[in-house]
């Protein structure tokens, strides 16, 4: 019988071997400036990204693919996914979504046994769009029978782990500091969950230029530890 709590679990666990832990969206860029330095930075760096980044970005075409697989869309997931590629100005967060993408969708597809998530996929292979996590995370969440609202805090909550790991390993912090981070932003997620629904479509795409300049600098940091 399936249990789409399961499901959730391992779609969000943070050690699903798609290659998450390799990228830090910009975050070593701005720990290297000296920036993001302790923990009140790192909170504050995690909050501004959930909220003004990922929630007009991923998390928006999170929803959306999720609406249009309701609907039995393929075509209106194409053009998410379009969409999604258009905003993502940074070559490496860019290709770092499509690499996420591609992973997912190998690990899922076979065991979804799901028209739309083989059709997203096919039309990845024949390079008719290029394939972001955040649109095939909502196609195979809608597959797999997940709540939307869940799928939604879900999503977020593992881009926020994966934050914090980061910001553990890059500043460093203790393991209790970011845990403490993870705790206190949850009702951020709760909340960002919940308004995704009534967000101004206009909105969708909004460029987040301080995220955008980190993530190019990133490119010619003198060391990384990170691919994005």
């Amino acid at each position: 019988m399936d249990n789409p709590l399961l499901h959730l679990l391992q779609l969000c666990d943070p050690a699903l071997p798609i290659g998450g832990f390799s990228h830090s969206a910009g975050l070593e860029t701005y720990v290297q400036k000296g920036i993001v330095h302790n923990k009140e930075t790192a909170s504050h760096y995690l909050h501004e990204m959930l909220t003004k980044n990922i929630f007009y970005n991923d998390g928006a075409f999170v929803s959306l693919a999720m609406n249009a697989s309701a609907e039995k869309n393929a075509e209106k997931i194409f053009e998410i996914d379009e969409l999604a590629n258009a905003t993502k100005i940074p070559e490496e967060i860019r290709m770092g979504s499509i690499k996420l993408s591609n992973r997912l969708l190998k690990i899922f597809q076979p065991v979804c046994n799901d028209e739309l998530v083989t059709a997203y996929q096919s039309a990845v292979v024949r390079k008719s769009i290029q394939g972001h996590y955040s649109v095939a995370f909502g196609v195979i969440a809608n597959a797999l029978g997940i709540n939307k609202q869940d799928a939604l805090v879900g999503f977020f909550y593992n881009l926020a782990a994966g934050i914090v790991t980061n910001s553990v390993k890059l500043i460093p912090l203790s393991q209790q500091a970011g845990q403490e981070i993870l705790f206190n932003v949850k009702k951020t997620i709760s909340n960002l969950a919940n308004q995704i629904n009534q967000i101004d479509q206009d909105m969708i795409g909004l460029c987040s230029i301080g995220f955008d300049i980190a993530s190019m600098e990133h490119e010619h940091l003198y060391s990384r530890l990170y691919m994005s």
